[in-house]
């Protein structure tokens, strides 16, 4: 109860900032133009605010996306207000692996520095599908993409930080909705990747975004353990209407945006802990760390344990291993059995 009154007043924690702070407030001292930042998901809502944001304080933008002509359109807007920021469009499906490698690639070959990658693009797959992988969709976009990315661009990252002294942050975007998610996660990830026999969205979508809590726990241990001038963090940016829940516009979510109207965010609002935790001075090796209303924040009992953080990684490891190794069904098939589970 005292959570959700100091969110409704948008009284400031320990930050300063709180629920009603907007990403140009947390950004305001903030001095960027020797940066380079990739940001997914940034054609619209709090992708796009973020982006905006960054530009303003001079970063250099890449923007991966599926729809090169939706990207332009957003480089476009950003450069109508600040005419000398630095964007970078580039075609990225997050749904596939292979899309994701040739993302990488073509990065590189440009010799440019990384120093923050947020990894903010999201979807709610209503309907059941499976990726050209054989991955159900919302896993494979919102968790599995973004771990191939963040993996392939570590080096990147990590020989930046060396080279510049100026550490790098890896933002991972989830929801407070990852604590709806319970049971075992690769059993229902691997049921839901054969069928749609159990396919429940909302299901699948905490699925992803406690998949993305734990990547963050073990991301940071694995950079603790290289001593690597990187960090990594996970956001719940606050309930906003943008057009992933409008995907879902109906007489029910409705009722319950009008509900809860006076929880919802803005979306300069909810762009702001994604744009404090990327850049804020405060949060220097602060690393593994769940932040909501530009504060720290507890996760679920699932989202903090290193065990689980553990067994993802494993899993993930060989689900975006190259093709040549046996396709995803043995993949999953062989992790069950050698008991790589999450309990």
């Amino acid at each position: 109860m005292i959570e959700t009154v100091k969110h409704l007043v948008g009284s400031g924690g320990p930050s300063g900032f709180g629920s009603r702070s907007t990403a140009e407030h947390v950004t305001a001292n903030c001095d960027l133009r020797s940066l380079t930042a990739i940001i997914t998901g940034a054609t619209s809502g709090i992708g796009a605010e973020t982006a905006r944001v960054l530009a303003k304080r001079g970063a250099r933008l890449v923007i991966p996306a599926r729809s090169l002509k939706t990207a332009e359109e957003t480089k476009s807007r950003i450069l109508s207000e600040f005419p000398d920021a630095e964007i970078i469009v580039m075609h990225l499906d997050l749904s596939s692996l292979a899309s994701v490698r040739r993302f990488v690639a073509d990065f590189e070959s440009l010799h440019l520095p990384l120093n923050i990658l947020i990894n903010n693009a999201g979807k709610y797959a209503q309907k059941h599908a499976i990726s050209e992988d054989g991955v159900e969709m919302t896993f494979a976009t919102n968790y599995l993409g973004h771990f191939l990315l963040t993996k392939l661009l570590l080096k990147n990252m990590i020989e930046t930080a060396e080279q510049t002294g100026v550490q790098g942050r890896i933002v991972n975007v989830t929801s407070v909705i990852h604590s709806w998610f319970s049971g075992d996660m690769l059993q229902y990830v691997a049921d839901i990747s054969r069928n749609n026999r159990n396919y429940d969205a909302t299901r699948a979508y905490a699925l992803s975004k406690l998949a993305n809590v734990l990547h963050t726990i073990e991301l940071s241990r694995i950079l603790h353990k290289m001593d690597a001038n990187v960090t990594a963090n996970c956001v719940h940016p606050g309930i906003v209407r943008t057009r992933l829940t409008r995907d879902r516009d109906g007489l029910i979510t409705d009722l319950v945006f009008f509900l809860t109207s006076k929880l919802l965010k803005s979306v300069p609002q909810a762009a702001a802990t994604t744009c404090y935790v990327a850049t804020s001075p405060r949060l220097r090796n602060v690393c593994g760390k769940y932040f909501s209303d530009c504060n720290e924040a507890w996760t679920s009992k699932s989202g903090s344990c290193n065990l689980k953080a553990q067994r993802l990684w494993t899993a993930s490891e060989l689900l975006v291993a190259p093709a040549s190794t046996p396709n995803v069904y043995q993949t999953f098939n062989y992790l069950l059995a050698n008991d790589a589970m999450y309990v």
